[in-house]
């Protein structure tokens, strides 16, 4: 059996050292419910909110949140025009040229389901 014992992350070296030691494991988890699976289960806790801090992921951009979508659900600019208003302005929002408005974000998250903070850049 290995050695259990759990300590904070604190820097790097102590991120590294806890990816080695859980590493193994991904290949054979251990049980839940066991000492190994409840030292598995805690460490996996504890990189993962390492990394939160160390390596914040940032949110989309709004414009690339919106062609995100467009991809996911196969739309096109027309299918933007209740949200955006005519085709000219989608196109000059896409490009970047055109502000998203209040107005426009409530509609492209009402209507198309895309996440408030992703449009307002939060």
């Amino acid at each position: 059996m290995m050695n259990m014992q759990l300590k904070p992350i604190r820097n790097e070296e102590d991120y590294e050292a806890a990816l080695r030691t859980v590493s193994p494991m991904f290949d054979n988890e251990p049980a839940q419910g066991t000492p190994e699976g409840d030292y598995f289960e805690v460490m996996c806790l504890l990189i993962e909110e390492y990394e939160k801090k160390q390596y914040p992921i940032a949110p989309p951009d709004p414009i690339e949140a919106i062609k995100f979508r467009m991809e996911q659900q196969g739309l096109s600019i027309k299918d933007l025009e209740p949200a955006i208003g005519k085709s000219n302005r989608v196109y000059e929002v896409l490009a970047g040229t055109r502000n998203l408005t209040l107005p426009m974000i409530r509609r492209l998250h009402t209507q198309l389901g895309i996440p408030l903070q992703s449009l307002i850049g939060v």
